[in-house]
């Protein structure tokens, strides 16, 4: 079974507070984005890597693997205006409809190695498959505009992890579609179609790194 991966890396960094976009800032010695891309080539030597970025990112993120001596083979496309548009110019990379495709937020770099199998072997399966964990903290929900609230069972809930893993010619259809601001992610583009999302075990440890908090986070992980 043919794999892909398409790495979507088009953040700015404005809540890191610094000028560097997040994706390319150091964890430990190298850049969160080198991580998240070893953590997939680990786990599948021979699964095909695109990296969506930025044009004008780009050239910064072929110095920085000069700089770091960076040699796993990828390929780059376009960032788009929105992610939706991102994901599409990744999938545009892609020739044919065989396989099975992940895709993964560039800065979460902890995603575990038997979430990643999981994913993959139940979307070949299943077709569309995403990563979910538990809510922990109690929930409320808002009923008008005054700010009056509800609690509501939080076992009704999950959250929402990457790689979301499709078959190829699933997500190839599914981003055919016309963009609509209620795609939020991979799994809202697919279902618009009127297809079944399957749900899969993550890991905690996978976070997504937004924060100067996170960062810390990230390298308490490391050690």
């Amino acid at each position: 079974m043919k794999k892909y991966l398409i790495v979507v890396a088009g953040g700015k960094g404005l809540r890191m507070g610094g000028s560097v976009p997040k994706q390319f800032l150091p964890v430990k010695g190298k850049p969160v984005l080198m991580r998240t891309l070893e953590t997939f080539y680990a786990y599948s030597p021979d699964m095909e890597l695109i990296l969506v970025l930025p044009a004008d990112q780009q050239e910064s993120w072929k110095a920085l693997c000069r700089e770091y001596d960076f040699g796993l083979p990828h390929r780059i496309a376009d960032g788009g205006e929105t992610r939706f548009h991102s994901v599409r110019n990744g999938l545009a990379l892609i020739e044919g409809t065989e396989g099975v495709v992940g895709v993964h937020d560039g800065v979460r770099p902890f995603v575990a190695q038997e979430v990643i199998a999981r994913c993959y072997e139940a979307a070949a399966a299943h077709g569309a498959v995403i990563p979910v964990i538990g809510v922990v903290e109690t929930v409320r929900r808002l009923t008008d505009d005054t700010g009056a609230s509800v609690t509501v069972p939080r076992d009704h809930y999950k959250l929402v992890q990457t790689p979301q893993v499709f078959t190829v010619e699933l997500l190839q259809r599914a981003y055919r579609q016309p963009y609509t601001p209620f795609f939020t992610d991979d799994a809202s583009v697919v279902e618009a179609l009127g297809e079944q999302v399957t749900l899969v075990e993550g890991n905690r440890e996978n976070i997504k790194l937004t924060t100067p908090f996170d960062l810390k986070v990230a390298e308490a992980l490391i050690e």
